[in-house]
């Protein structure tokens, strides 16, 4: 239902309006609220937040409707006005429309003429709201969708290749935040929440710092993927600088409990299937990365201890000329036949 305020100092404009759009009112398709003058329409405006449109008078006493227009950019930017008025002169209409009126509607009014411009009108200030809406969408969307699904949607014909993807090679790195989920269980929610948003946000500064995006937060972990030059060498740059970070936090205290973050990670490296994962039918899509290459760098960081960052050993003999390792020994993972050696980043 369209709410209108209309301004005018008619005494007997009131009933007319109500006997003239009775069926719109009755139907609930138009709503009215009356002012007197331009000082009590902005009184309104600041109750009534609902209001749609405006349609004033110009000659009112208190203020007048040709300054009333000058006043409700500040009082509701979206808000639309129709000057409905006797002082018709081209004078008055060029001033009105130069203030910002939508539309001029001369007395004495012909009300079927009124009603087209209304609806134009209402139609004219849904589209901003519309627009105004897809732009809030748009940045909260910004809040969820990882960057590179934003530049990928701004190529050419990316809606026929959503589910096209691409084999490549990346390091895949999992951190988890070690020893969180204990605390959930004593701790009050939004604690909870801003505490593990404070610790993603140190973590999320690391892996972008080294060119590295995110793809994903699950639960109290983040998985984040590296490609392009030097991706290993960037990976386990972003893994060390990160444990230096959350390490260097001191102990949280909430209540009477105290939390010391630390974290556990993995890293792997290799052949990666990249791109938009998940169901046509349901028009959802995950813009991520599959394969054995990912499932291994969890694996990794679930046997992890804290303060550990843990690597497969053809990560290792591939990394070892540039950073410094320890052997952990060999380990049996899920899901794999075969025991797998594991050593530890150190430097």
């Amino acid at each position: 239902m369209a709410k209108i305020l209309v301004v005018d100092d008619e005494a007997d404009l009131e009933l007319l309006i109500r006997q003239k759009f009775r069926k719109k009112i009755r139907e609930q398709i138009y709503s009215f609220v009356f002012a007197k003058d331009g000082l009590e329409a902005l009184q309104l405006l600041k109750e009534e937040e609902d209001i749609d449109i405006i349609l004033s008078d110009i000659n009112m006493p208190g203020m007048d409707g040709l300054t009333l227009l000058t006043k409700l950019p500040e009082a509701n930017p979206v808000i639309k006005a129709v000057m409905v008025s006797a002082y018709g002169d081209m004078e008055n209409i060029r001033t009105a429309m130069n203030r910002g009126a939508f539309d001029f509607v001369c007395k004495p009014v012909n009300f079927d003429d009124l009603d087209v411009t209304i609806e134009k009108t209402l139609g004219h200030v849904e589209q901003i709201k519309s627009t105004l809406k897809a732009i809030k969408e748009n940045n909260i969307l910004k809040m969820y969708v990882d960057e590179n699904v934003l530049n990928f949607m701004t190529h050419q014909e990316f809606e026929k290749s959503l589910l096209i993807n691409e084999t490549i090679e990346a390091t895949v790195v999992f951190i988890d935040i070690c020893g969180f989920t204990a605390i959930t269980e004593t701790v009050a929610a939004d604690d909870v929440v801003k505490l593990i948003n404070d610790l993603f946000d140190v973590i999320v500064k690391e892996i972008i710092s080294y060119n590295g995006h995110i793809d994903k937060f699950m639960g109290d972990a983040v998985m984040a993927v590296f490609k392009g030059e030097y991706h290993l060498d960037r990976a386990i740059d972003a893994a060390l600088a990160t444990k230096e970070k959350i390490a260097a936090i001191e102990s949280i205290r909430s209540g009477d409990h105290t939390f010391k973050p630390d974290v556990s990670i993995g890293i792997n490296t290799g052949e990666v299937i990249s791109g938009n994962i998940g169901s046509a039918s349901l028009k959802r899509l995950d813009y991520t990365v599959i394969g054995d290459a990912v499932n291994l760098a969890q694996r990794l960081q679930s046997i992890a201890k804290a303060g550990q960052i843990v690597v497969a050993e053809h990560v290792y003999e591939q990394a070892k000329q540039s950073f410094g390792f320890s052997s952990l020994g060999t380990v049996n993972l899920k899901n794999k036949a075969n025991p797998v050696n594991i050593y530890e980043v150190t430097a």
